[in-house]
Parts: structure tokens; C-alpha cells; sequence
């Protein structure tokens, strides 16, 4: 173990993922262990950044010694000041100011705490007060010290809680940073100012897929990136390929084995049941500092990733209305089939293949792909793309370098961070784009003109044609956000395919609780999560099922790999019994699950094992609460 001195700024190691699911946790949890445990010349510090469903506690069992509330500011109207005038809503780019004639009306979860309204108002009647979105917690374990963030249920963004756990970092920490799942903004936010990253991933397509958008992701930020394989063995060939090809350093693997998922399941670390692993650990620590000291390189390509569908036309026109062709002979409905929903609490919980299954036993279908952030469902149904297009959900700060006097007034009003000083005070400044939120408020203030507000592109969007039915999909940008927006349309884009096609109605919803998984479960009249029994999955389905509460959605279990732990599904099936929601279905571990998905079928196609029976069971019963 290298005995460098650490920098007084401390040393930050974000592990992430492309997708959850893949040992993420399992890996950054025993990655703090070790380093803990090894005379390092600084404290070490896991921070758990999935602050939709954060997990370390389970493994390191923490005792909590200090909690406060994270805030965001929201702006409140002094009714006796306001004179209507409707400059808050003018400048407010989120909608979260909306002007009646005889109340400006607020909408708190939709701001961003940007404080434009509050500069802009003429009559000094607005000031900002705090608004709760979750705890940031602290505590100490009997290696590292620990931090975690909690969302509240029901708050739509995790980028503020994310910077409010970061800013209460202690300075000269050794910190491992627990990232959400995906590439989108929450991972950015954890990712953008680490000195490594550290990338999970499987040896299956799904892994392979995942893997490329979050290295592009890694790489548009600029920092330093290795990946640990996760479950070695289990898979084919296709990650180590692209790792050598993509000149991506693969610094360790770990076996696959059914007594890890087993003791892991119970909350046991992986260095305690394999404790051969420590010295690989150690030595991990090691070659992360290497890897820091080396420039990174960019982006391989500023492009979404491949939609992994063939015959793809030219991209139609962003404003053209994607055209409809119901089944020959239908006569329109005049309700929707009713529309069900499949989600997780977390990544990795078999959701995909469930959902792939489910469609092609339902025959017809209008399948909806939410998952955008890293969308997998097409490497099981392989859609032929009709129409493509690109989407624009927001906005972003662009400046004029020209113009720019070097002022400062755009980075004093800027509280995203998105605005980068100058090395040296004559030059211009710079917009992270990869930071900025849309808000306008440096465009608002520049006294120079130098800023504007230009459309950002933040994905494409598709319509195709699979053996099941048409799809609707999408595929978000890298380091992008709006995902609630891209998921918006691929549902409504859905729901009107059903209105003139006879045809079930399934959505493949985001993993989490944020607001990627509110867009799709909003209106939604069942929803069924699917989870695991593991001290993970019965935390995260708590935190699931308690925003389908609060959202109205009626919703059923699935318990998929069952018999890892009958005794956790014993206890998933008791609490859903006292919650009176019902458990649609245990699913048996398969190996030919992998399988399926190596072979890009889904496993009721692929296979007559345990797996695929299980499922031809819970269809009968999906059915059954959707009629």
C-alpha cells in the first residue's frame, strides 16, 4: 500500500455505474473497509451520493451520530408588496412561478433555487425561504467514518441534496463516493469534481451497453476512469473487448459466486465473505492514484450511445409530428387500455427481463421504455427504428467570448456552479455545461450581453417496430438531465399508439424514486415492483411502495431469485401482507436468465426453466389486476 502523502484537500474516489445493479455498493462499501483498516495517512470516509435509495448503511452499519436538513431555497411573495407586475414569471425558466389575475401562483417542487425571481422583482416583494428535500447524515462504523444523503419521498431532484452531502465532506478525507446509478445529472453532480472514478460493471450485453455510456460520461467530464468487473466469469467476452479497444484500464475482478449474492443479500461485506480480496482492494487504492496523476482523455463521442436497432432512417424534423397507423380495421377506443408499469426501488433487480418476458407473452403490445438515463430494454426486443428525432428539454448558458469583460457578475449570481473563473483576470469566463441548469440568471445580470440561452439537445427519441408491437424509447444524452421531460414523452407518445391500436400497455420505469420515476408512474393505475430478497431490496421497496402511496398508484410485488434467501422473501411476503399489497410471484434463481440475455431473447423464449414458468405465472396474474 502507497504511504504518498494525501493532499490537504483529501483524496475523492467516485465508484459508479452505468446501471444499478452490478455491485456498486458491494464494491464502494468494501472498497472504504480496506483503505480504513490500512494506517492510511488520512481518515477515510464512505459517502453514499444514491440518495433515492442509499444502501451502504446495510453493509457498514453505521452508528448515526449527527443529522441536519438539507434545503433549497424558494421564493415567497410578499402579497402586500406584489403588484402582479409578472416579471418573476417571465424570468423564471422552470414554470415554477405562474401568474393568475389575482395571485402569482407557486409550485416549489419545480424550482430550482436559482434565486432569479428574487433579483428580478421590481418591488423587492419576493425573498427566499428554505424548503426540506432531506437529511444529510453522518456517523462512524468500525473502520471508516460514514455519510449518507436521503430524498425525501416525493422530491422530484437529488442534484441539491448530492452538493449539500459533497460541501460536508471533511477537508483531508480519503473519500469513496457511493454514485447513483446511470449518467445522468444526480451521477454528474457526484462525479464531476472526483480525483478517480471507479466504474462496476458485469460481463453481460447489459453490463457491455452500460458501461460504454457511463465511460463517455467519465470522459466528457475529463476525469480519470478504471472499472472493476463484477462477477467474473458469469458472462461472455464483450466487456473485456471494448475495455482493451477503448483503452480503458480494467483494475479488478471479482468472481461470481452464489455464496457472495448470499451473504450479501444478509448485509454481509464482500472482503468479510471473500476476505482473499482485501490485498486486491488495497492494491486498487493504489492504482487509482496512478491513474489520477495521468491526463484522462475525452469523450469518445459526444453522441448519444447506439440504440442497438438496425435499419435506422434519417432523423426527422425536431417539430414534426411523429405520424400514427393504427392496425388496419380497429376502430379507436375511447379509454386506453389500462397501462402497467414496472419498476424497482433499485437497478439490477431483474426489471428489464421481467418486462421483455411480460411482452412477449402479452402478444400485441405498445411498449413504453422510461428507463431512459440507460435503457436496456432494447437489447432484448431489438427494435427497428421508423422514426427518430432529437429532444430538447431545456436550456443552456452560452457565452460570447468576445464579449466577455470579466466582470464576475454572472459567477456571483450563478449557485449551480456552473460558471468557471478565469486562470488570470483578463481573461474570459467559461460555462460548465455539464453544471448548468438553464436557470438564465448569468444571462439575466450580464451587463456585457455576452450570455444567451441556447436550446440544449438533450437525447433523441424513437419510434420502432419489434416482434411485439411498437415501441416507444429514448435515449438521454451523456451527462444531460430533464430525463423527467424525456420520459414524459415517450409515455405520452405511448398512450396515443393505444388510443387507435389494440394492444397492451407496459412502461419499463426508471430504477429510484426521483423525478425520472415520478413522470412515469403519474397516472398510472398499477404498477408492479419487482424486487429481491436482500437487505437492499427490502429497503428500496419500502421506499418504492410509499411514493406509489403517495401518487395514488395501486401496485403488486414480484420477487425475483426468490430462493437466494427464502427466509428475506418470507419477510418481504409478511410486510406486504400487513401493508395489503399483494406478492404476485416468486421467481426462481436461473442461470438462463444470463443466458437470455447473452442470446438478446427474452428468457420465456430462451428457455423452459424455472425462470421462464415463474413469469408465464405472473402474466396470468398481471392480467388479472389490470381487468
Amino acid at each position: 500500500m502507497s504511504k504518498d502523502p494525501v493532499a490537504p484537500a483529501g483524496f475523492r474516489i467516485a465508484v459508479a455505474s452505468g446501471k444499478g445493479g452490478t455491485g456498486k455498493t458491494t464494491v464502494a462499501t468494501s472498497l472504504a473497509m480496506v483503505l480504513a483498516e490500512a494506517a492510511l495517512p488520512a481518515p477515510v470516509v464512505y459517502v453514499d451520493c444514491d440518495v433515492e435509495e442509499p444502501n451502504g448503511h446495510i453493509y457498514l452499519h453505521p452508528q448515526r451520530t449527527h443529522c441536519r436538513e438539507a434545503t433549497i431555497l424558494v421564493p415567497h411573495i410578499d402579497t402586500e408588496r406584489c403588484d402582479l407586475c409578472g416579471v418573476c414569471a417571465d424570468v423564471c425558466r422552470f414554470s415554477a412561478i405562474v401568474p393568475l389575475p389575482q395571485e402569482m401562483l407557486l409550485f416549489p417542487q419545480r424550482c430550482h433555487g436559482c434565486g432569479g425571481c428574487t433579483l428580478a422583482c421590481p418591488r423587492d416583494a419576493i425573498s427566499e425561504v428554505p424548503r426540506p428535500i432531506g437529511t444529510v447524515e453522518r456517523g462512524t462504523t468500525d473502520t471508516a467514518h460514514w455519510m449518507q444523503g436521503l430524498l425525501n419521498i416525493g422530491e422530484p431532484m437529488a442534484p441539491p441534496l448530492i452538493r449539500a452531502l459533497l460541501q460536508d465532506i471533511p477537508k483531508g478525507h480519503i473519500a469513496v463516493l457511493d454514485a447513483p446509478p446511470g449518467t445522468s445529472c444526480p451521477v454528474v453532480t457526484t462525479v464531476r469534481d472526483a480525483d478517480a472514478v471507479l466504474l462496476v460493471t458485469e460481463p453481460t450485453p447489459f453490463g457491455l451497453h452500460d458501461l460504454r455510456l457511463a465511460v463517455d460520461m467519465v470522459r466528457e467530464l475529463r476525469r480519470p476512469v478504471g472499472v472493476v468487473v463484477n462477477r467474473a466469469g458469469s458472462g461472455d467476452e464483450g466487456v473485456y473487448s471494448y475495455c482493451r479497444d477503448a483503452g480503458v484500464p480494467i483494475l479488478m475482478e471479482i468472481p461470481d459466486g452464489r455464496d457472495i449474492a448470499q451473504q450479501g443479500a444478509h448485509g454481509e461485506p464482500l472482503v468479510r465473505t471473500r476476505p482473499e480480496l482485501v490485498p486486491h482492494f488495497r492494491r486498487l487504492y493504489d492504482q487509482l492514484r496512478d491513474l489520477a496523476q495521468v491526463p484522462p482523455l475525452v469523450a469518445m463521442s459526444a453522441a448519444p450511445a447506439s440504440t442497438g436497432a438496425v435499419d435506422v432512417p434519417e432523423a426527422t424534423s425536431l417539430s414534426a409530428p411523429m405520424p400514427l397507423e393504427p392496425v388496419p380495421g380497429a376502430a379507436p377506443r375511447k379509454e386506453p387500455l389500462p397501462e402497467l408499469a414496472v419498476i424497482s426501488g433499485k437497478g439490477g433487480a431483474g426489471k428489464t427481463s421481467i418486462t421483455a418476458s411480460l411482452v412477449s407473452l402479452a402478444g400485441r403490445s405498445v411498449i413504453a421504455d422510461c428507463d431512459v438515463d440507460a435503457a436496456d430494454l432494447h437489447l432484448l426486443l431489438r427494435p427497428r427504428i421508423r422514426h427518430r428525432a432529437p429532444f430538447s428539454g431545456g436550456s443552456v448558458a452560452v457565452l460570447d467570448a468576445a464579449l466577455c469583460t470579466s466582470c464576475g457578475t454572472c459567477y456571483q449570481r450563478c449557485r449551480m456552479g456552473a460558471i468557471v473563473p478565469p486562470a488570470h483576470a483578463s481573461d474570459p469566463y467559461q460555462v460548465d455545461s455539464t453544471a448548468c441548469e438553464g436557470c438564465g440568471v448569468c444571462v439575466d445580470g450580464c451587463p456585457s450581453g455576452a450570455l444567451s440561452l441556447q436550446p440544449s439537445v438533450n437525447g433523441e427519441r424513437f419510434v420502432s417496430d419489434t416482434d411485439f408491437g411498437l415501441m416507444v424509447h429514448a435515449r438521454l444524452g451523456v451527462a444531460e438531465e430533464n430525463s423527467g421531460k424525456l420520459v414524459s414523452w415517450v409515455r405520452g407518445e405511448a398512450a396515443r399508439r393505444v388510443t387507435t391500436l389494440d394492444a397492451f400497455h407496459v412502461s419499463d420505469g426508471p430504477p429510484g424514486i426521483g423525478c425520472p420515476v415520478i413522470a412515469a408512474l403519474t397516472g398510472v393505475r398499477f404498477a408492479l415492483i419487482v424486487t429481491e430478497p436482500s437487505m437492499s431490496g427490502i429497503h428500496d421497496l419500502r421506499r418504492a411502495l410509499e411514493l406509489c402511496r403517495q401518487l395514488g398508484v395501486s401496485a403488486g410485488i414480484c420477487i425475483n431469485k426468490a430462493d437466494i434467501s427464502p427466509a428475506l422473501s418470507a419477510q418481504i411476503e409478511a410486510e406486504a401482507q400487513t401493508l395489503q399489497v399483494p406478492v404476485l410471484q416468486r421467481i426462481r434463481f436461473d442461470p438462463a436468465v444470463t443466458q437470455a440475455q447473452i442470446h438478446a431473447q427474452p428468457v420465456v423464449l430462451f428457455s423452459q426453466g424455472p425462470a421462464a414458468e415463474d413469469i408465464r405465472s405472473l402474466w396470468q396474474r398481471v392480467q388479472e389486476h389490470l381487468t
